[in-house]
């Protein structure tokens, strides 16, 4: 569960978020399709593009991630495609499933695709029944029209079909990615009241970029010639849906948002939902690379169609209870059947805040009102977990249960969310002492606390105590996700000097030897310390400052503080301290300090550093009121 802090103020926050997931998506498919290498640039690492790009390798499709540049390298198949050699999973990404499907009858062998119960509940038949035109055959294991099933491409018969886009627009964008890689020209009709269509063009962008024929002159008509694809660089947008969020809160906090990489030019329909904000009075500027938010002085509500853009209708109710009349948003019936039932999970969830919200026919409406502080279910769905996060910005008391799911589709979206806060941290008393191993931070940051008469958080022993329980698991340290996934479910206190785990007193095991073997990679798992990082926010907002005291403390969690101190020493007095501490020889020490110095200094997130404008104390030489008379010199100046 993560409680969500209010803004303390209006944000004024630029952001860079995360690539499109829809653009990534379809990019991956089309790469590996093409004729030569593509190199895809701002690509988004979530959940969903991370099954695609698994799918996609057990096709045989070479695919490798370059960290430093958020860029993926993909050397195309020039439309042959290989049987897999074991089934293929697509975790819970609804998009994979759909696009994998169509993939695998070009195999024209038996292939079986299967997922998380999660996807196994939504329905697949429109499509099912588009490829059983096309000479498919479809085996089902399951529930009809359900994973898990296999597909068989032997008889693959090339003709023109009519494609249902009443429940979703995937099924379309599906098999017209594969349209270039047919033997003779397809042209697929779309049938049926149409829902999100906006998708269905940012497809046919992304296939005409990388040198696919589509024609589309004829209404809901869409013809693709057999010219295959092209590797070439393209660029990933900036995520839309993702920035809604961000967006949203600017409007109801009256403050200003700045999302880069997005603008006028944008191939995403979600965009629209910035429109949406201006028609209920927020200012807007959408540039060539970036769209800008301006909150009103009073948020007017509106009645709308979110047909087009589905996955926005969640942040629209996140910030309609501080309308000044109802939202009433229609269109959207078919959300219901997305990672959750969307329309019942948004008017649940409102309900137990106290808001007057109802379900209609094919939508919501919602009446303005003050939400009540409670537990809010994500349903394990990243969109109702982002959506009622911007609530919690602007409410008292709001809290979310299973957060992570937000890692589907948007990882550092918390990290995000902390941006907007930034704006209010510089009026935090926190005194941040960050710095190597054995500096003498602990017993600095303690004796300050007590000077300043403000509490003091150990962040170190909280990364112990993640350590701690994941080996009380058997985990291998370095397995990101399982390691992860117990810092989500840990509950940490301090009482005194004493450190309670999940209501147990682990004071003396967190500073075993075992644990210290260990440590230093848990405390480099990204997850961990995104999740570790809220709690240390959390901590620190909710009591007005306090004195925190461990690794990037000053550059990442709180680079607003009151003073940044960043305390050293020799590697050599900082293993003669701990070896007084502990008794164990100087020189084991010293080897387990220069290890873990290397493994803090090259990790991927938040690498050890000295933050800016932090004042450097080197205590090789200085007693501990020497270096706590220095530092309460610079903290009152």
């Amino acid at each position: 569960m993560l409680q969500i802090d209010p803004l303390k103020k209006p944000p004024n926050a630029e952001l860079d978020l995360t690539g499109s997931k829809s653009i990534t998506n379809r990019a991956l498919m089309v790469a590996a399709l093409a004729e030569g290498r593509s190199t895809l640039t701002r690509s988004l690492l979530a959940e969903d593009t991370l099954a695609m790009i698994s799918c996609l390798k057990a096709f045989g499709i070479d695919i490798k991630h370059d960290h430093s540049t958020a860029s993926l390298t993909i050397n195309g198949s020039g439309g042959e495609i290989n049987t897999p050699k074991e089934e293929l999973w697509v975790r819970q990404s609804g998009t994979t499933a759909r696009f994998i499907l169509p993939l695998s009858a070009l195999a024209k062998a038996p292939i079986q695709v299967d997922g998380d119960n999660q996807i196994r509940s939504r329905p697949q038949n429109d499509l099912l029944l588009a490829l059983n035109e096309l000479g498919v055959e479809i085996t089902h294991h399951g529930q009809i029209g359900h994973l898990p099933l296999t597909v068989d491409g032997s008889n693959l018969n090339v003709k023109n079909i009519s494609v249902s886009g009443e429940t979703s627009s995937q099924y379309l964008s599906a098999l017209l990615l594969i349209g270039p890689c047919l033997s003779q020209v397809i042209t697929l009709t779309l049938d049926g009241n149409a829902v999100s269509t906006p998708y269905i063009q940012m497809t046919i962008e992304i296939m005409k970029a990388f040198g696919a024929q589509v024609d589309c002159s004829k209404p809901n008509s869409y013809t693709v010639h057999p010219t295959g694809y092209v590797g070439r660089e393209y660029e990933i947008e900036t995520d839309a849906s993702t920035a809604s969020y961000f967006f949203a809160a600017a409007a109801a906090s009256k403050g200003r948002v700045v999302v880069n990489g997005i603008g006028a030019n944008s191939i995403q329909g979600d965009l629209e939902f910035v429109n949406i904000l201006q028609q209920m009075g927020a200012q807007t500027l959408i540039g060539p690379n970036s769209v800008e938010v301006f909150g009103p002085t009073r948020l007017d509500g509106i009645d709308v169609s979110m047909k087009n853009l589905s996955d926005t209708a969640p942040t629209l109710a996140s910030i309609a209870p501080f309308a000044s009349s109802p939202v009433r948003v229609t269109g959207i019936g078919f959300i219901q059947h997305k990672e959750s039932d969307r329309v019942h999970a948004v008017v649940t969830e409102l309900q137990k805040l106290g808001i007057d919200a109802k379900v209609e026919d094919d939508g919501f409406i919602i009446k303005p009102g003050l939400p009540t502080g409670n537990i809010i279910h994500s349903y394990d769905d990243h969109r109702i977990a982002m959506a009622f996060t911007v609530l919690g910005l602007l409410s008292e008391g709001v809290a979310i249960d299973e957060p992570n799911c937000v890692a589907k589709t948007c990882p550092e979206f918390f990290d995000y969310v902390d941006t907007l806060r930034l704006e209010g941290d510089e009026e935090l008393n926190v005194l941040a002492i960050d710095g190597p191993a054995g500096s003498g931070k602990s017993s600095l940051a303690k004796l300050l606390a007590e000077k300043l008469r403000l509490e003091y958080l150990d962040t170190g022993a909280m990364y112990r105590s993640v350590a701690a329980e994941a080996l009380s698991a058997n985990l291998n340290p370095k397995d990101l996700l399982s390691v992860a996934e117990i810092a989500e479910k840990t509950v940490i206190s301090f009482e005194g000097q004493q450190v309670f785990v999940n209501g147990n007193n682990l004071t003396e095991i967190i500073r075993s030897a075992e644990v210290n073997a260990v440590v230093s990679h848990v405390a480099a798992n990204p997850g961990v310390r995104a999740i570790l990082r809220r709690s240390q926010r959390s901590w620190a907002r909710q009591r007005g400052g306090g004195v925190l005291e461990g690794r990037d403390i000053g550059s990442v969690v709180f680079p607003r503080a009151k003073l940044k101190v960043y305390v050293t020493a020799t590697p050599e007095e900082r293993a003669r301290r701990r070896s007084l501490e502990s008794g164990r020889s100087v020189e084991e020490i010293l080897s387990e300090i220069q290890g873990r110095d290397e493994i803090d200094s090259s990790r991927a997130d938040s690498p050890l550093a000295i933050s800016s404008n932090a004042i450097i104390v080197d205590t090789t030489d200085k007693s501990l009121d020497e270096v706590a008379e220095e530092v309460l010199r610079s903290f009152h100046d």
